[in-house]
């Protein structure tokens, strides 16, 4: 089982800047490190209407972009809840970037009343992330969120 209480402290300490590209940057890396099973992590940005732009990320090169109306990021930035799938076959209008993903985890990034962007989390092991995945990864997208001033980041 993973230890998010430890996770958090130590991103919360590597998180030193107030600057959202290289807190993302380094959430990106920090999570892809810290977490087994993992072979893309990154954040998607809503830099246009109903759409996520691609943002810092760790693992293969990556779609791009991605409407609100397509894919599980798609549906996190549209519903702006997390959406956790265990496997992303079985899922209809699934973005396959990367063939040997099997499982994804996206968590809605949301400042004020705006959609500020997703993290995204695939792995190549069906059903890889576990509501305590889910629940400790949104914690750290908080910890995310309140180390960066997403404030400043280009908008839609």
């Amino acid at each position: 089982m993973t230890d998010y209480d430890s996770l958090e402290r130590q991103l919360a300490a590597l998180l030193d800047t107030r600057d959202w590209l290289t807190n993302a940057a380094q959430t990106s890396a920090f999570l892809m490190q810290a977490l087994d099973d993992l072979n893309w992590v990154g954040f998607y940005l809503q830099r246009q209407p109903e759409t996520l732009i691609l943002g810092p990320f760790q693992g293969l090169p990556a779609c791009n972009p991605i409407p609100f109306s397509k894919g599980v990021c798609g549906a996190a930035a549209r519903s702006r809840q997390t959406q956790r799938v265990d496997d992303v076959h079985a899922v209809p209008d699934h973005i396959a970037c990367d063939a040997a993903s099997r499982s994804e985890l996206v968590v809605p990034i949301v400042v004020g009343e705006e959609l500020w962007g997703v993290l995204d989390i695939d792995s190549p092991l069906p059903a890889r992330f576990s509501r305590e995945d889910q629940a400790g990864i949104e914690r750290l997208c908080r910890v995310f969120g309140a180390a960066s001033d997403l404030a400043s980041a280009p908008a839609v």
